[in-house]
């Protein structure tokens, strides 16, 4: 893993920021979005080690802004190694109340910018016999009331990684999807406190992340269920 390359879409909180932290630590360089400069550089900030870390700007729902991240990210490191796919939103209403736009939203990043990533990196990744990583959640397995969007977005999801995973392994790129459960994060305006102790922590994940990457070559775990181990208190 040393040196080598990692982009991870939506890396500025959360697991993004605790996969790009547990990549940084086991000596990758590492890129990673946000929607805003600001809030990517602020986590550029905390991560430190300029020299190996390149934030960006870009948003998954548009297959030009992540090609012109992919390509900022091998003018800057020469290579991509690894596509972590992370980003991704929730709106959670019955589907009398679900409105369009809260519909698309959720589509567009959880979805469709997956596609735009992997459809932005694949070439690189081809070149490198690389790694993609998306994270899709055990909503893509379980539904749930007022889910409507975000596990049809999940679900679509998991369904979509499998199927490249069957494309691309004859490119010798490997595909995982890891569907955590409930994780410490920001997602959906929560904030993080010492009552989600025993939750899932994005630190995690990002060890997980480093040890698909450290597995033998020959095997491929192409699907990961990832639950808290206690339950809530």
């Amino acid at each position: 893993m040393n040196n080598k390359v990692a982009y991870i879409t939506g890396g500025s909180k959360g697991i993004g920021l605790g996969i790009a932290q547990s990549l940084l630590d086991a000596g990758m360089k590492v890129a990673f979005t946000s929607r805003s400069q600001e809030a990517a550089d602020e986590a550029a900030r905390t991560l430190g080690n300029p020299e190996r870390v390149l934030a960006l700007q870009s948003d998954v729902s548009s297959l030009a802004s992540e090609q012109a991240a992919i390509r900022a990210v091998t003018e800057r490191f020469g290579s991509l190694d690894v596509l972590v796919a992370n980003a991704g939103v929730g709106h959670f209403a019955p589907i009398d109340s679900l409105s369009e736009e809260q519909w698309h939203e959720t589509i567009d990043t959880n979805l469709t910018g997956v596609f735009n990533s992997v459809k932005a990196g694949v070439e690189g990744l081809k070149a490198s016999k690389g790694y993609i990583i998306t994270i899709a959640s055990l909503a893509g397995a379980n539904f749930f009331e007022n889910g409507a969007a975000y596990n049809a977005s999940k679900f679509g999801l998991v369904g979509f990684t499998q199927a490249i995973m069957l494309d691309l392994r004859k490119h010798g790129i490997k595909v995982t999807t890891i569907m955590p459960g409930s994780v410490a994060t920001h997602f959906n305006n929560h904030t993080p406190n010492e009552a989600d102790a025993w939750k899932i922590q994005p630190e995690d994940i990002g060890q997980m992340v480093v040890d698909l990457l450290n597995m033998n070559p020959r095997t491929l775990p192409s699907k990961i269920e990832v639950r808290p181990a206690q339950v809530s208190k």
